[in-house]
Formats: structure tokens, sequence, C-alpha cells
């Protein structure tokens, strides 16, 4: 049995809010740090959610991958 890291990338994407939040807080992380990014939060927000706009999650339930974002940005105090 093989061990995939948590933090390891993967280009398999699920239609689900856990597949979408992996990815949103790897997307946000490498946007933010990337670039030395002053951008506000919600200018930072509507980058990533671009940046994953053909994640399955976004395109079937744009509204609760919204709020998965939002929760994810207070739960680990992203900045």
């Amino acid at each position: 049995m093989s061990f995939i890291p948590p933090d390891a990338a993967t280009d398999r994407l699920f239609n689900n809010a856990d597949s979408f939040a992996m990815v949103f807080d790897r997307t946000w992380k490498q946007l933010r740090s990337g670039k030395g990014s002053t951008a506000s939060q919600a200018d930072h927000l509507e980058a990533v959610l671009a940046a994953m706009a053909d994640h399955p999650f976004l395109i079937s339930s744009p509204e609760m991958a919204r709020q998965v974002a939002g929760f994810r940005i207070r739960l680990l105090e992203l900045d």
C-alpha cells in the first residue's frame, strides 16, 4: 500500500468540497507567496477562484464553493 501525503500535488480533481478545499489552500498560498501579493483578501479570493475555474466542484456548486473558500480563509487565518 502506498501513502500519498496530504500536501502532495495531484492532478486528480473530484466534485466534492474536500477536493476543492485541498486545491484552494494550495492555490491560495501559491498565489499569495508567488507574487508577494498586496491585494486585498477579497481581490485575492477572486484571483484564486479564477485560477481554479476548471475545478469540478466550483463549476457544479459555485455558491457552495465560495462558502467553503470563506470557511478555509477563516479556519486557517489565511492572509
